[in-house]
């Protein structure tokens, strides 16, 4: 390599989906016709309204300029009342709501918001590589806090007070529903971190994408609890609850200064979000209660033929998790987790995700995406079982 690259690349690697995916693409190019059962990408298609209103306004003239980079009124005015009918949470169009080419990239514009080089960032573990990955590009240095089974996913207090007499933290990130477990957070769990924010004064960041996927109870947002617009943002986003992944279709909710200070560095990134995809989001955001029920019963569908799945390999979870996965944990008699499902992909073309990417809390545990017909599902529990059987058989010669 001719040119070095940046010193921050030594703190990342390549994104292990990206990584994976490609893999997943050479034994495809042999012929191997891989079950892909690792990614939450949704398979089914946004409301048939939505898709019309991306095409008839793709044709109207004028819309395919720049746009401005807080986008358009009326989306920002749609996630108020979507805000308001989903969350109970009243947010001001003009003040309080950023939409975002998706969340994503919303998480590294908050880093390099409010993070500067030696910052401390609280994520949790296990929890979604993106958080420690933006960190580390700006420079700052994740702090990792511990998510357990027995406490229900859920951040253990007493350890975060002692991590915050320790350290100095700027920001924490928060993501429930959770993901990679699926647990949901109370209101008294949350505003426990809201309290913690307030008097230790950093930046409270949930991550909320998932809240309208196989809800058990109505969705809950972070910044509807007592004083919580004073220290912490909400992300969300159309891509798992709209089937929009691909869209890129976010958005950022808070306080008028802390999102000025995001779309300082937001309006030096892009040049604003294709406008008839704002509109077809707006229609999205309108979607009738009867939608959602009719994906999240498909949804619970594929759930059950999961469920079977999981009973083949010897593991247990926790069922009604909310969001577009099952995690679980495996059998003790397995000593590598993750050269068990490398087995597995190789052996019987099926792609398990190993918890451990999520961190080494996820050591002992897989997550498998709902995304994929029950007929796919089924499909990859016959190939396990015949590898399962095989291998047996094998092992008794």
């Amino acid at each position: 390599m001719i040119i070095p690259s940046a010193h921050r690349l030594q703190q990342v690697q390549e994104y292990y989906f990206s990584r994976k995916l490609a893999e997943v693409r050479a034994l495809n190019a042999q012929g191997r016709n891989i079950i892909n059962l690792g990614i939450g990408d949704p398979d089914m298609a946004p409301s048939e309204e939505t898709i019309n209103t991306l095409v008839e306004t793709s044709k109207r003239p004028g819309v395919h300029g720049y746009q401005p980079y807080n986008s358009i009124a009326p989306l920002r005015e749609a996630i108020a009342q979507w805000y308001q009918k989903t969350y109970e949470v009243e947010l001001d169009p003009e003040k309080e709501i950023l939409p975002l080419m998706g969340s994503k990239e919303g998480i590294f514009h908050v880093s390099m918001a409010f993070l500067n080089p030696g910052d401390r960032v609280l994520v949790p573990n296990p929890g979604y590589p993106a958080y420690a990955a933006a960190a580390r590009l700006v420079g700052a240095d994740p702090i990792f806090y511990t998510l357990k089974e027995e406490n229900g996913w859920l951040p253990d207090v007493k350890e975060l007070e002692r991590l915050l007499q320790a350290e100095d933290v700027k920001l924490m990130w928060i993501n429930y529903p959770h993901m990679p477990t699926g647990a949901e957070a109370t209101s008294e769990a949350l505003q426990e971190l809201v309290n913690l924010a307030l008097q230790h004064k950093f930046l409270l960041a949930n991550d909320n994408p998932y809240s309208l996927v196989l809800p058990n109870e109505k969705p809950l947002s972070l910044l509807s609890l007592d004083n919580a617009k004073e220290c912490c943002l909400e992300f969300n986003s159309l891509s798992k609850s709209h089937n929009m992944a691909g869209w890129r279709v976010g958005m950022v909710l808070g306080r008028q200064d802390y999102l000025q200070c995001v779309l300082r560095v937001k309006s030096n990134l892009d040049s604003g979000m294709f406008q008839p995809v704002q509109h077809a989001a707006i229609q999205a955001l309108s979607n009738p209660d009867s939608w959602h029920d009719q994906r999240n019963a498909l949804y619970a569908q594929r759930r059950s033929k999961v469920y079977e799945l999981l009973e083949l390999l010897g593991c247990s979870y926790q069922k009604n998790a909310v969001g577009m996965f099952v995690w679980a944990r495996v059998p003790d008699a397995v000593s590598n987790v993750e050269a068990f499902l490398d087995e597995i992909l190789y052996e019987a073309g099926v792609f398990l995700t190993p918890g451990k990417i999520f961190g080494t809390q996820g050591e002992r545990y897989l997550r498998i995406s709902l995304c994929l017909p029950e007929s796919k599902i089924e499909e990859a529990t016959n190939r396990i079982q015949k590898h399962l059987t095989s291998a047996k058989a094998e092992l008794s010669l």
